[in-house]
């Protein structure tokens, strides 16, 4: 399962999706996350539409986008694109913290969780 985390510094869940200049993409196996790479995401768009599909596509295909904040319209557009954004808690919510918070998750998931499982 591939968590996407909208962040200013790879520490806590602190940006809007749309604003995000970089995306930290981890995965998680089992009982164990790992950092997989850092995505930048700081090209300037005027169109919403183009600039939302250039923010998902910066995803990587990960199967989770958690931030802390998030429009109606790129929510949509985000599940549409079968990648399932959460909001954060709090701005100072660790990114560690969710990570194992997830996987804590799969011991009984969630129906959107039983999703990427079984995928």
């Amino acid at each position: 399962m591939k968590v996407a985390f909208a962040s200013k510094d790879n520490i806590y869940v602190n940006e809007h999706f749309g604003w995000c200049k970089k995306f930290f993409i981890y995965e998680i196996k089992e009982n164990s996350y790992n950092f997989i790479k850092e995505v930048e995401s700081k090209e300037k768009i005027e169109n919403e539409l183009d600039k939302l599909s250039y923010k998902i596509q910066c995803l990587d295909n990960s199967d989770i986008l958690y931030v802390e904040q998030i429009g109606p319209k790129a929510s949509l557009l985000v599940k549409d694109s079968k990648i399932f954004p959460i909001k954060a808690s709090n701005e100072k919510e660790k990114i560690e913290d969710v990570l194992n918070k997830l996987i804590k998750m799969q011991e009984n998931p969630p129906i959107w969780m039983r999703r990427i499982i079984s995928k």
